[in-house]
């Protein structure tokens, strides 16, 4: 599952709107046009590397980069939640946590627990609802950081059944 097809996904279950996308967009840092927008909600008929950074765009598509779709989920934190101040009242800037391709699941994961206030018995639910069952322990585990002795990897099978669990919470 590469970004372009997260993006689609998380999309369709927040039932986000055109103009909602480009706030979260611009909230996380990135100026987007709608046409821009829609084109990054395209998958692609060409593959191409998902560690591959660099932008990737043709007529039709732009291909959503690793630091483009943690900009969304940055301000879909903020469009959510509101800004974030710190004692002195100066907005906090957020954390890059995608490190690689491997830990972008478990990034979704968390910032998509955060602007949702979701709780572990919330994410085990929604992966219920998709027809996985999870342990709190193992949710847990998702939940923390790359290189911890309990980190889990999050893997596309189980990113795109909580995509659908979301889904069918939302909007069923």
């Amino acid at each position: 599952m590469d970004n372009n097809d997260i993006l689609i996904r998380l999309r369709y279950a927040l039932d986000i709107k055109d103009q909602d996308m480009i706030e979260i967009f611009k909230l996380g840092g990135v100026d987007l046009t709608k046409e821009e927008v829609q084109k990054v909600l395209t998958k692609s008929e060409d593959s191409y590397d998902d560690e591959d950074d660099d932008v990737y765009e043709d007529e039709d598509h732009i291909k959503c980069t690793n630091s483009m779709l943690e900009s969304f989920l940055n301000g879909l934190i903020t469009f959510e939640r509101g800004p974030q101040k710190t004692k002195d009242g100066e907005p906090v800037k957020p954390d890059r946590s995608i490190r690689n391709y491997s830990s972008v699941n478990n990034v979704m994961l968390k910032k998509v627990k955060i602007a949702l206030k979701l709780t572990s018995e919330d994410i085990i639910d929604i992966l219920n609802d998709a027809g996985i069952t999870i342990t709190k322990g193992e949710v847990s585990g998702l939940l923390r950081k790359e290189g911890h002795k309990n980190y889990r990897q999050f893997g596309d099978q189980y990113a795109r059944n909580f995509l659908k669990g979301l889904t069918i919470k939302n909007r069923g």
